[in-house]
């Protein structure tokens, strides 16, 4: 999870043949649209996050959850055989958000974040740890719906601190400091209401200065996910 912004890329609408042998396909999200097919069969609502946290995906990401959220708000009426009844209660059908992630900018993940906060607010984010969870990708993962939150088993968590990179004049390097430091206090409050582990225990880990790998079995234990 970093601070440091990166050039802006610009969006290549085809790989060649050549660049895509020597750089393998790029890391997209996928979104299923629940309305793109006419059968009446209920249609999977999920996104895919794969690949590294930074401005586009996190744009794809918040887009998807709110496009989502709102085509699966379904009206209950107090007489089901009349439309014209009054409303009895108003549901939403919920989200399944697969991750896979090394992490990536911390600003975008916080984006992400607390538009998932939003949307729990109306229906349930059932979250997927697959392959890796780590650095901004971990409190992505703990932010589904508690009871929702899973994890495959080969999966490896890893936790670190924020990090950041800055040159330039000594009072513009003691401004961003204080930058690197607020963020980091912002991820250990999200961190610590998203999972079993109090602010004492979590910077006691983030303390120890290296990168803090977990297996499926210790994120459980840890409350990052629910089950495996």
């Amino acid at each position: 999870m970093t601070t440091e912004k990166k050039p802006k890329r610009r969006r290549v609408s085809k790989k060649s043949e050549k660049e895509e042998a020597a750089t393998g396909p790029a890391p997209q999200i996928y979104i299923v649209d629940p309305l793109a097919s006419r059968s009446s069969e209920p249609k999977p609502r999920r996104v895919y996050l794969y690949g590294d946290v930074e401005e586009e995906r996190a744009a794809e990401v918040v887009s998807a959850l709110l496009t989502l959220r709102d085509s699966g708000r379904e009206e209950v009426y107090e007489n089901p055989d009349d439309p014209e009844s009054p409303v009895k209660e108003v549901v939403y059908q919920p989200i399944d958000f697969y991750i896979s992630s090394f992490g990536g900018s911390a600003m975008d993940m916080f984006s992400i974040y607390d538009i998932m906060r939003e949307v729990k607010e109306s229906c349930n984010i059932s979250t997927v740890g697959l392959g890796k969870v780590m650095s901004a990708g971990v409190l992505l993962l703990a932010a589904g719906t508690k009871g929702y939150r899973r994890i495959a088993k080969n999966c490896r968590v890893m936790i670190h601190s924020v990090a950041g990179g800055q040159w330039g004049p000594i009072h513009n390097l003691e401004n961003e400091m204080e930058e690197i430091r607020w963020l980091q206090q912002q991820y250990t409050k999200a961190i610590v209401s998203e999972t079993n582990m109090s602010e004492r225990y979590l910077k006691k880990l983030l303390n120890r200065k290296v990168n803090v790998y977990l297996s499926a079995e210790e994120a459980v234990e840890y409350g990052i996910a629910d089950e495996i």
